[in-house]
């Protein structure tokens, strides 16, 4: 994607204040890759997390998140919904976009990441996104210490496909990211952009899917899943727990609430009537095929 934005270096160097800054807080510093503790930092900022699938239709993209603000007795209360009809390493740099919003006050907002190229605040989002995940610094640290220059221009190709690979698996940011971030600080050419952006990351059978999984199996397949998972933040989880268990809501409105997010009394130590109901008629029913087959045998 090349994009018709064109970030001043004054808005760069405010987003790299910010996510530097706001990494920091949160308590990472220099070399430490925030990978899956984005979810941490979700629950840390009290910012509740809503996940579903949501499938593409047509040529249009689905959206990526969204970030939506609502007020409960006088509180503001800020959510996220993660669409996870997509691949992790895009959930997790979705998530970052939508904290770019969230630390700028730009209020609700629906992303679509490949948008960027004619939006110049998804543009922004879309770099606090990279800067937070992995800043520019450290980048630049990286490829100094690693091949005593910081240019990879004359850098083979395979060489840049594996050393990719690997800041993909240690930083969890997503490929093309990646070579958007070289190519954001002069490290590679323009011809080398292009020829690796080309690349379908995602084919497990092509040579960059090869690559990573020889360099870290279980991480590489786990960023290169679409979850598709249905869920809400683990502290929305506890309130219904709790609401349950104080007798706010009932057995059945506990277990309804829960299977709206894949989940079951039984997972928290809680049999419910229904549970039992639904258990012994699983049994009885067994139980009946079992006899039948016994019967029907010569």
């Amino acid at each position: 994607m090349n994009s018709s934005v064109v970030l001043s270096k004054l808005q760069i160097e405010s987003i790299r204040k910010l996510a530097r800054d706001q990494r920091q807080a949160l308590g990472f510093v220099g070399e430490t890759p925030i990978a899956n503790d984005i979810f941490t930092i979700l629950d840390n900022l009290d910012i509740r997390l809503l996940e579903y699938p949501v499938k593409s239709e047509g040529d249009r993209q689905a959206f990526s998140a969204a970030i939506m603000y609502s007020k409960e007795g006088g509180r503001k209360l800020v959510f996220i919904g993660l669409n996870t009809a997509d691949y992790f390493d895009r959930q997790i740099f979705a998530i970052a976009h939508e904290l770019y919003h969230y630390y700028s006050k730009t209020g609700s907002h629906l992303s679509r990441l490949e948008e960027e190229e004619e939006n110049i605040v998804e543009a922004q989002a879309n770099r606090f996104a990279a800067e937070f995940l992995f800043p520019q610094s450290v980048l630049e640290s990286i490829i100094l210490d690693e091949f005593k220059t910081s240019s990879l221009e004359k850098i083979q190709f395979k060489t840049l496909l594996r050393f990719i690979a690997r800041l993909h698996c240690a930083w969890w940011l997503p490929y093309r990211s990646l070579v958007r971030r070289l190519k954001e600080i002069g490290a590679i050419s323009n011809k080398q952009y292009q020829e690796l952006y080309a690349i379908n990351e995602r084919d497990p059978d092509g040579g960059y899917g090869r690559l990573g999984e020889v360099i870290n199996r279980d991480v590489f397949i786990q960023l290169n899943t679409v979850t598709n998972r249905v869920g809400v933040s683990p502290k929305d989880i506890e309130i219904i727990i709790r609401n349950f268990e104080d007798g706010i809501i009932d057995e059945d409105k506990f277990a309804d609430t829960l299977s709206l997010f894949g989940k079951n009394p039984d997972d928290f130590g809680y049999k419910c009537g229904r549970c039992y109901q639904l258990q012994n008629m699983l049994e009885r029913n067994c139980t009946l095929s079992l006899m039948q087959r016994n019967l029907q045998a010569p």
